[in-house]
């Protein structure tokens, strides 16, 4: 029996489901009072311009059958497609399937996004002969967090860390922030004060324990191997790029071979466009928003089929 990327939602992933409906709908369905309840098919088609993944399928189903309606998929989850493609049909009372119409395309259209541009993305590094991990970021939209690092998996990448909780990262707010004033706030924007990374994943360490991975974000060389001495598990070299990130992350591996392990991520501005430059596997992790906000939505549609008469 082959795994499904499905099998990881959560028990409490239905009610999300149900709360998405109940917004949609929170009084009176004037329109249904037309409709009726005929028992009707409707034609779920992809559509738009280009090729797309398609993701989203539980949500979408989910969505219907809490409306008593069945769905059955004509694509697997993940499959590739080709517009315009009859992707799944839908079966039940004609104002039932009205009633989840919008809140179900709009989950598929949101979550085939993501996961079609994370397999774009993917496929590019690996052209350009990238082997090491590509992953989104949490900058994800509140409420719909769940749908969106879904759809990434389905596209194939890393979805970074889930929330707060699933990973320690410092980032330069909790440096400063720490505890450690040894030097002026002003001066530490420039510079962190000698020790201050150290002390702050010490504090991290107390709490978190041997369970959690420990990413921090640093500034430059120096702070890496701050970090990396201090038993930083991945090392976050921001705003560094191009040949400085490169030559970073070559002297980091070479200075600390055979002593610390860990792994170098970079992040902030990757796009396809910059993609070859950032790229380079001297850096273990490409950790990338692109994959996941202002994502074109895929174009679905949802037909009632007439009754006798062909699609």
């Amino acid at each position: 029996m082959s795994n499904s990327i499905e099998h990881l939602l959560p028990p409490s992933w239905k009610s999300q489901v149900n709360s998405w409906l109940a917004e949609d709908t929170p009084s009176f369905d004037y329109g249904g009072y037309v409709v009726g309840e005929a028992e009707r098919e409707a034609f779920l088609f992809g559509k738009g311009k280009s090729a797309a993944v398609l993701a989203g399928s539980p949500f979408f189903t989910e969505v219907f059958a809490q409306l008593g309606c069945e769905v059955i998929w004509h694509l697997k989850e993940g499959e590739t497609f080709e517009p315009i493609k009859h992707v799944a049909t839908v079966r039940g009372k004609a104002r039932h399937i009205l009633l989840g119409e919008r809140v179900a395309l709009n989950l598929l259209a949101r979550c085939s996004g993501i996961a079609t541009r994370s397999k774009n993305i993917k496929d590019l590094a690996r052209g350009y002969g990238y082997t090491g991990i590509i992953a989104g970021t949490r900058k994800t939209t509140p409420g719909f967090r769940l749908v969106e690092k879904y759809g990434m998996l389905v596209g194939g990448i890393d979805t970074h860390r889930h929330d707060l909780s699933s990973m320690i990262m410092l980032k330069d707010n909790h440096i400063w922030s720490s505890g450690n004033h040894s030097i002026s706030i002003a001066k530490t924007f420039a510079n962190y004060s000698l020790g201050s990374i150290t002390a702050a994943i010490q504090q991290a360490r107390r709490v978190g324990g041997f369970s959690l991975l420990l990413d921090v974000e640093v500034q430059s060389e120096a702070e890496a191997d701050e970090a990396i001495d201090a038993g930083a598990d991945i090392i976050m070299l921001d705003n560094i790029e191009g040949e400085e990130l490169v030559n970073v992350a070559r002297n980091l591996k070479a200075k600390w071979k055979g002593q610390r392990k860990f792994l170098l991520e970079t992040s902030g501005n990757i796009t396809e466009t910059n993609l070859q430059e950032r790229a380079n596997n001297e850096i273990d992790i490409l950790s990338t928003s692109f994959v996941h906000q202002s994502v074109p939505h895929i174009d679905f549609s949802l037909k009632l089929q007439v009754p006798g008469k062909n699609a």
